[in-house]
């Protein structure tokens, strides 16, 4: 969905496009509405966290806070203009070549309808999630993994009690700075709970690891540089998930049925985050202080929140059983992100079938 070249191609050549949106319908809304007709709107409140706006077809109005990071940034950072304007140029592009355009997204109707139902009036879209792998042999990884001790991990995980273990990864892209891995630290010290934590070796400046090597001498969890994600949170002994809410984990989780502490920083994971809490209710969101650090007080809060024994961990996860029945439905053989993966294919070739028609007829030139 970012691919700036492959419009230019898609436009040269005259030949369709499909869109692949690896976020959620709700931030594919989001964006759209902001380059139709919300963008000033938006912008000239950005600097409100809690001011709400209402889009056509959400189910709820959004705050400022709950935006994808870059269309509510004061910072007139570079990195937020260019991602913004190659947003603005691939929307500028489907309201062009509307008939030449399909968005594949990656979500489920039962997860996101009002969104799927909205974005449906504006564009060809395919919910054709969630999309997550189903087997390790099955999956690609960004980083180089050949090192890590998959056997001693998933042994450490067995010998856990039943939904026992708090499982902590930022994603594939977050590094630790010192202060933050502190607070991480402090945080799982309070809750007293056994902890897998996840910290890329090419995140551990010097300072970070000799926090760490303070974590580990604990003996109450376990680091390590990289984990098969989708077979730890299937994990019976796993009881949350404290993530930064990137789309591919939000998914991971709600499929394989864990609760999540949610933690978003930039992109579109304040919207996941709202999402998880406010829209499914599968969890809760942490909150950053002044500095953006997500504080060990406020770490062990929240875990205790989903964890524990209150109404609101109990309530937790009933929904988070709920959410993975519906991923399984919708990923089964003949399910829905089959069936409308199957249709898209279908619009596909009768598109291809019917372009080749009319340049059949065309009468040479004399």
């Amino acid at each position: 969905m970012m691919l700036p070249w492959a419009l230019d191609v898609a436009r040269e050549r005259d030949i369709p496009l499909a869109v692949f949106w690896i976020q959620p319908a709700t931030v594919l809304a989001t964006y759209y509405h902001y380059f139709h007709g919300y963008g000033e709107l938006i912008a000239s409140h950005a600097a409100d966290p809690a001011y709400e706006v209402t889009l056509p077809g959400l189910s709820r109005p959004l705050r400022i806070r709950d935006f994808p990071s870059f269309l509510v940034d004061t910072t007139g950072g570079e990195v937020g203009k260019v991602v913004n304007a190659v947003f603005c140029e691939l929307f500028e592009f489907m309201d062009e070549q509307r008939r030449n355009v399909k968005v594949l997204v990656n979500t489920f109707d039962e997860l996101e309808p009002a969104a799927l139902a909205a974005m449906r009036e504006h564009l060809d879209v395919f919910a054709v999630g969630p999309v997550v792998g189903s087997s390790a042999e099955a999956r690609i990884h960004l980083f180089n993994h050949a090192g890590a001790d998959k056997t001693r991990y998933m042994e450490w995980l067995g010998a856990q009690p039943e939904r026992s273990v708090v499982y902590v990864s930022f994603g594939s892209i977050w590094t630790y700075s010192k202060q933050q891995m502190e607070e991480i630290a402090d945080g799982l010290r309070r809750c007293g709970r056994p902890y897998l934590l996840v910290v890329r070796k090419d995140g551990r400046q010097e300072d970070v690891s000799r926090c760490l090597e303070d974590v580990v001498q604990e003996r109450k969890g376990m680091v390590v540089e990289w984990c098969d994600q989708p077979e730890v949170l299937s994990h019976p002994s796993v009881g949350c998930f404290v993530t930064h809410c990137g789309w591919n984990s939000t998914l991971e989780a709600m499929a394989l049925g864990v609760a999540v502490v949610a933690a978003p920083s930039m992109f579109d994971q304040p919207t996941n985050a709202m999402l998880i809490e406010e829209e499914w209710a599968a969890g809760v969101r942490g909150e950053r202080n002044g500095e953006g650090i997500f504080s060990g007080p406020e770490l062990a809060r929240c875990v205790e929140l989903v964890m524990g024994d209150g109404a609101r961990a109990v309530e937790v996860r009933k929904k988070v059983e709920s959410r993975k029945g519906m991923a399984r439905d919708a990923m089964a053989p003949g399910g829905p992100a089959e069936r409308n993966l199957r249709s898209f294919v279908m619009e596909v070739q009768s598109s291809d079938e019917a372009r080749r028609k009319d340049t059949n007829t065309i009468s040479p030139p004399p």
